[in-house]
């Protein structure tokens, strides 16, 4: 989903050395000048990071298939304890349990702290590396990652904020800001129940309502060393269309032999006969009404794609999605633009049958499509699922079954002068990057919940590193980088720390 990231497929250009970083650390009046005591706790404490990120790594929870959820669960209460929380619970859902936390470190202000402790499923036979054991391996190009699952989505970040929380404590200074933390286990699967603590539990929603803003940690650094700091995610509806011979009273109720296509309806082209009246032959949203709700960019937002367009690279950007040209041939400024701002209609998958090798003359009495929409401001979750029941109806295809899955619904928006941000765009200056604005992700997170009322907090992700392949094989995380456009673990956690003390003005 999101981080998560959750990566922008927008690849940029440099936007710092070692050189300009080192500059930046010595000048000064800077938080480098400050803090040198916990900087030099993180470098001694670099193996215990790593360590605590691998004993994580090491309890698969997926939500998708029930596994070690619970255990997930206490694993991230005890890490949160260890790290300094002096109140840190269990809270159970209709789901996956959440965590809850808080550290009251006497400070004027409270930050606001989005975990996630579960993570996408893994077949071990596509894995270099044992997806659960956490391997440290050389990278050409890059130096020496952490191999696994969830090590740059999302207990990578995550891990390296917790260090960074270790550190201050190490050095004998006080935490410049309270903390509450709020980690789930159901972000994978479209955050169904999270609603629940965050907006349904008292105590949570009240120590919410006094934070300045979410914060979730995440590796924000491209390839090339540049970020580009995303103000807010598209909402997301995931949702099922079945088809069956028992809901449309035509073809078989069973599976059979294909033999008898001769003399029955078959449920599988009526499935995909209704998605074709979804899409344009371009492939673009088709449902009746679908972008009657869309919001034009504003006049800012235009300027920030104005931005990235010229300073990105579209070549690099194409080749990151392993594309020759974008979508309706469009040019990068372009592509860009339809990026944030276009919502989208996708097929994730195609559910029954026979899916095993060679043939078998079966004619199945069912059919899924699995099915996400992306959507974006003024765009509700409701509205669109009453249209697409509608358009289906309207075409004949009122039978086929409409199951919503989850989502993160709605759209989230956080804006460009809060302090959330500045604070995010003054640390990483001190590195040498002049990070760029994007409108908002093209991917999802639960977000909302915490943007939109009743808390309407800014919320936005922070962090150097760079990590990727999230929710494929060989998932992982820039541990120590070789590479001078590229920041590892220790600055990551050194950049927690920056931002921490920004935000506390």
């Amino acid at each position: 989903m999101a981080k998560h990231t959750r990566r922008d497929f927008v690849a940029t250009t440099v936007g710092a050395t070692a050189a300009l970083w080192a500059a930046a650390q010595a000048a000064p009046g800077t938080p480098g000048k400050d803090l040198k005591a916990v900087y030099d706790e993180i470098e001694r404490r670099h193996d215990e990071t790593i360590a605590r990120l691998r004993e994580w790594i090491r309890q698969p929870s997926i939500a998708a298939e029930d596994t070690g959820m619970r255990e997930g669960a206490e694993l991230t209460r005890r890490l949160a304890l260890d790290a300094g929380f002096q109140h840190a619970e269990v809270v159970a859902t209709k789901g996956a349990p959440s965590v809850f936390a808080t550290l009251d470190a006497g400070a004027k202000r409270t930050l606001g702290l989005y975990f996630m402790y579960d993570v996408k499923q893994v077949d071990p036979a596509e894995w270099s590396s044992p997806p659960w054991e956490g391997r440290l391996v050389e990278k050409p190009g890059l130096g020496t990652v952490l191999m696994g699952r969830a090590a740059t989505n999302q207990k990578g970040p995550q891990a390296a904020l917790l260090a960074a929380l270790h550190a201050i404590r190490a050095a004998g200074r006080k935490l410049p800001v309270n903390l509450v933390l709020v980690a789930e286990g159901e972000e994978e699967i479209g955050s169904p129940n999270f609603a629940q603590v965050v907006h349904d539990t008292p105590r949570v929603r009240q120590a919410l309502e006094k934070c300045l803003g979410i914060f979730m940690p995440s590796h924000s650094q491209d390839l090339d060393g540049s970020v580009t700091i995303s103000l807010g995610s598209k909402g997301d509806i995931e949702c099922e269309l079945v088809a069956s011979g028992e809901k449309w009273g035509r073809g078989p109720t069973r599976d059979v032999h294909s033999s008898v296509a001769a003399q029955l309806d078959q449920p599988a082209w009526h499935l995909v006969q209704a998605l074709d009246t979804l899409v344009t032959p371009q492939g673009d949203p088709a449902i009746d009404g679908f972008f009657e709700h869309v919001r034009p960019l504003t006049k800012e937002e235009h300027a920030m794609l104005d931005i990235l367009a010229r300073r990105t690279d579209e070549k690099s950007a194409l080749e990151a999605v392993g594309a020759r040209v974008w979508a309706r041939n469009a040019n990068w400024r372009q592509a860009l633009e339809d990026y944030v701002s276009r919502p989208t209609l996708t097929i994730e998958g195609l559910v029954g049958g026979y899916g095993g090798p060679g043939g078998k003359t079966v004619q199945p009495h069912r059919m899924t499509a699995k099915l996400d929409m992306r959507l974006v401001p003024d765009m509700t979750p409701e509205d669109i699922m009453a249209k697409l029941a509608a358009h289906l109806a309207k075409r004949g295809f009122g039978d086929i079954e409409i199951v919503k899955n989850g989502g993160f619904n709605y759209v989230t928006s956080t804006p460009a002068d809060s302090r959330l941000i500045l604070a995010e765009k003054s640390v990483y200056q001190q590195y040498g990057i002049d990070a760029m604005l994007l409108p908002r992700m093209g991917g999802s997170w639960p977000g909302s919940l915490f943007t939109a009322a009743p808390l309407n907090l800014p919320a936005g992700h922070f962090g150097l590193g760079y990590g990727d392949r999230a929710h494929a094989p060989d998932e992982f995380c820039l541990v120590d980088s070789k590479n001078p456009k590229l920041h590892g673990m220790n600055d990551m956690v050194r950049s927690c720390v920056d931002y921490l003390y920004a935000l506390a003005g």
